[in-house]
């Protein structure tokens, strides 16, 4: 049982670590006068996916938990398409920006080929962590830029400059909790999957990749019901690039990542809900994700759970 409480220990302190860092940052920022827009372009989007990163981190340098790192970022990719744009959708229609559209969500579906070619020779190396990282540099510079040309196109949260002390200990605070809550959770999901005979690969896709995406889940399903749909949109795909151009990419210029068996299929899975989110909204004139859609994604992810545990030994 001690695994379970300390797993369950490392979300908790993942969220609330995850909400310290973004803000302390934000206000720190806002007292160097930087934008609302920039600030929630990449301190919000960062801080959002700060679990996953430092989860990865843990993983990739101690031995024996890479496939953690690897299913870490899939299957968060997954449930932020499948579960949470799912649910957020069944509360409330998506709508969707014309900046995403020809953009950042072609780019969310580049991603997980990107990792399928780069991977095919069974490991994810540090020279293909560099090729994710410059895809990353090219989506934060074509997404500043487009906020500078576009400002009005752009929606982000009002934030409110901060005493820098006050920040300074948010910031600190929120990485330390961080940095603890990976340290709990990548031991403890390890050790049940032992116990149980199963993967690291499962529990990472599954369990791991869960609990880091909670932040998106909250932030998202509470967006949806203030009808204030299309936030959960950007940062459902925001955090689907980032996870994999950004976090992914360092983890495997940390160490290279040896792939897994069924990773093929996961990859092809993630691709797939990216491809998804584009018909859905073109499949209509106002340029949303409907309710039907919601209904289909989270049936497609419980079709798929239920067909990864029936394949375990």
């Amino acid at each position: 049982m001690i695994d379970y409480f300390l797993i369950i220990a490392g979300f908790v302190l993942l969220i609330f670590g995850a909400n310290y860092l973004v803000d302390g940052s934000g206000g720190l920022a806002k007292r160097f006068n930087i934008s609302n827009l920039i600030i929630g372009l990449t301190i919000v989007a960062f801080g959002t996916s700060a679990p996953e990163l430092v989860v990865n981190l843990v993983a990739a340098v101690n031995p024996g938990t890479t496939d953690i790192a690897l299913t870490n970022i899939i299957g968060s990719n997954m449930i932020n398409t499948y579960i949470i744009l799912g649910a957020t959708a069944v509360v409330f229609p998506i709508a969707s920006q014309k900046s995403s559209r020809r953009f950042d969500i072609p780019l969310s579906l580049i991603a997980p080929v990107a990792v399928l070619l780069l991977s095919l020779n069974g490991v994810l190396s540090q020279i293909d962590g560099l090729v994710l990282l410059l895809f990353f540099g090219w989506f934060m510079y074509s997404n500043i830029k487009n906020v500078i040309l576009h400002p009005e196109e752009e929606q982000a949260e009002d934030y409110k400059p901060m005493k820098i002390w006050k920040a300074t200990l948010l910031i600190v605070g929120g990485l330390a909790a961080l940095v603890v809550g990976a340290q709990l959770i990548v031991p403890a999901a390890s050790n049940i999957a032992t116990r149980f005979g199963v993967s690291q690969s499962v529990i990472g896709l599954t369990i791991v990749a869960l609990g880091t995406s909670l932040p998106e889940l909250a932030t998202s399903v509470v967006a949806a019901f203030k009808k204030n749909s299309d936030i959960a949109l950007g940062n459902v795909i925001g955090s689907n690039i980032f996870n994999v151009f950004f976090i992914l990419a360092s983890s495997a210029i940390i160490t290279p990542l040896p792939t897994y068996q069924g990773i093929t299929i996961d990859l092809i899975i993630t691709a797939t809900g990216s491809l998804l989110v584009l018909l859905f909204i073109y499949s209509n004139k106002e340029r949303v994700i409907k309710r039907w859609g919601g209904v289909v994604f989270l049936m497609l992810y419980t079709a798929f759970l239920i067909w990864k545990i029936s394949t375990l030994n």
